[in-house]
């Protein structure tokens, strides 16, 4: 199993989400690429550390969501932001234990 490169960011909870508010999306691809640069089938990939097999994928997720991390927290002080700061801390330290859990042999 790979993680796709996008981490979710045009996946299936984004894709209900917009079908939620504007009724109409567009068809998710068969194929993505990986986070190893393979193009692999949809139903073979995973956002769940537990399931991803392939070891170039689970440390790309790793870096990745640690990359998130840090630039939401860095965000986190800055007026205006849409969030706050406790949710903000805790969408952090999601991001981190996912970066974490990626990182452990599984």
């Amino acid at each position: 199993m790979h993680v796709e490169i996008g981490l979710g960011r045009a996946g299936a909870e984004v894709r209900n989400v917009l079908a939620s508010t504007f009724g109409l999306v567009a068809d998710l691809p068969a194929t993505v690429e990986t986070g190893c640069g393979q193009r692999v089938p949809r139903a073979r990939t995973s956002p769940h550390p537990r399931s991803v097999t392939c070891l170039a994928c689970r440390e790309f997720a790793s870096r990745r969501h640690r990359a998130l991390a840090e630039q939401l927290a860095s965000m986190s002080g800055m007026p205006g932001l849409a969030i706050g700061a406790e949710d903000a801390a805790r969408v952090v330290a999601w991001h981190r234990d996912l970066a974490d859990r990626f990182d452990d042999a599984g």
